[in-house]
């Protein structure tokens, strides 16, 4: 049965991999990217699970808080138990205006022990360019607990981690990089010679002209056409839902924690002999107590062992392999020696070292 639902999924992986795939789900334009934010902030209103007095970087925050809002108070006189320390982090998608939300993951700096029910106060988010695009605030949620005492304590999960739900709004927006532009970038996800020179190929079949050129197989230069020179989004779109075959790497992987093996359709292998069999040896000790006859003088009762030895060798067929053999050869060749995923595991990595694999094996 296991070996049916093996041959299934390889079918289905095959079957798939012969179909071609949009353009917009293996290359992205340049410029259209996530943009990763970053901020230091204060959660209150926690029950005296926050960072305790040895962590004094939540208390000079307070303090600057505190005067900015024209409360003016010492650093030695504050004792905190109820504000933790965290860093909020947020993705900023592409072409996000101002005004809308995003998600926020708030994680504690200090030793607070928990920061769930808190509140995190009003916090920048900034990017790379230490330029502030976003501010955060709101309700932590973390889908947890922490409790204890002196001699038991319990926990759920992990409470000094949250995430606030469409916690920030944008401030300022990312430039749009199709504006005014007249040639775009073509990145591909991963780079390949076949793969980009077909994704040219459909591009210029496309538009009935020399719109795509290849420099390198991890790019295509695109020149907008004339009659797409005010609507670069239209441009894209119609580039995005083309289909285009990519070409990989003939790879096997090999999990041998697992035992599972994923093998691409390119994997060829060379003429190559393989016989497996398995050597099992079966070890029993059955001691036996011996006793004097009944009536019987000068006897001991001693302890006799008695040692059980069974030696078992499975008897395989010598299966060749020929030259050439695809990915469904290969799997049902070795699955007439009646060999496990396991096993296969140390067969292709013989088959490998014999230098007969035509293909990258990948050890995880």
């Amino acid at each position: 049965m296991r070996r049916i639902v093996v041959f299934t999924m390889l079918a289905l992986l095959l079957a798939s991999s012969a179909h071609a795939i949009r353009i917009k789900d293996i290359a992205a334009f340049e410029g259209v990217r996530e943009n990763q934010l970053v901020g230091y902030g204060l959660v209150v209103g926690l029950n005296g699970t926050g960072d305790s007095d040895q962590a004094s970087i939540h208390i000079q925050s307070v303090v600057n808080m505190l005067e900015r809002m024209g409360i003016t108070t010492n650093v030695g006189s504050i004792k905190l138990k109820n504000v933790a320390a965290v860093m909020v982090t947020a993705t900023l998608p592409p072409f996000t205006k101002q005004g809308n939300q995003l998600d926020v993951l708030v994680s504690s700096m200090g030793d607070a022990k928990s920061i769930a029910g808190g509140t995190l106060i009003m916090t920048p988010l900034r990017g790379g360019d230490s330029q502030v695009y976003a501010v955060a605030q709101g309700s932590v949620l973390t889908n947890s607990f922490a409790f204890g005492g002196q001699a038991a304590s319990a926990q759920k999960n992990h409470p000094t981690a949250g995430s606030i739900p469409s916690g920030a709004l944008v401030e300022r927006e990312i430039p749009n990089v199709l504006a005014g532009k007249t040639t775009l970038r073509l990145n591909l996800h991963k780079a390949d010679f076949t793969t980009a020179s077909r994704i040219e190929t459909a591009i210029n079949a496309k538009f009935n002209s020399a719109v795509a050129t290849t420099t390198d197989p991890g790019s295509v230069i695109l020149k907008i056409p004339e009659a797409y020179a005010n609507r670069p989004v239209e441009f894209v779109a119609a580039l995005e839902t083309l289909e285009v075959r990519p070409d990989n790497q003939a790879k096997v992987v090999l999990n041998e924690r697992t035992g599972t093996i994923v093998m691409g359709e390119n994997v060829r292998i060379s003429t190559v002999a393989v016989s497996h069999g398995n050597l099992s040896l079966v070890i029993r000790e059955t001691p036996q107590v011996s006793q004097p006859t009944a009536l019987s003088t000068g006897g001991q009762t001693v302890t006799v062992p008695r040692t059980e030895l069974k030696v078992t060798e499975e008897s395989r067929r010598l299966m060749v392999l020929p030259e050439g053999a695809s990915i469904g050869d290969v799997v049902r060749a070795l699955n007439q020696l009646g060999v496990t995923p396991r096993d296969l595991i140390g067969i292709f990595q013989a088959i490998k070292a014999s230098g007969a694999l035509q293909a990258d094996l990948s050890i995880i």
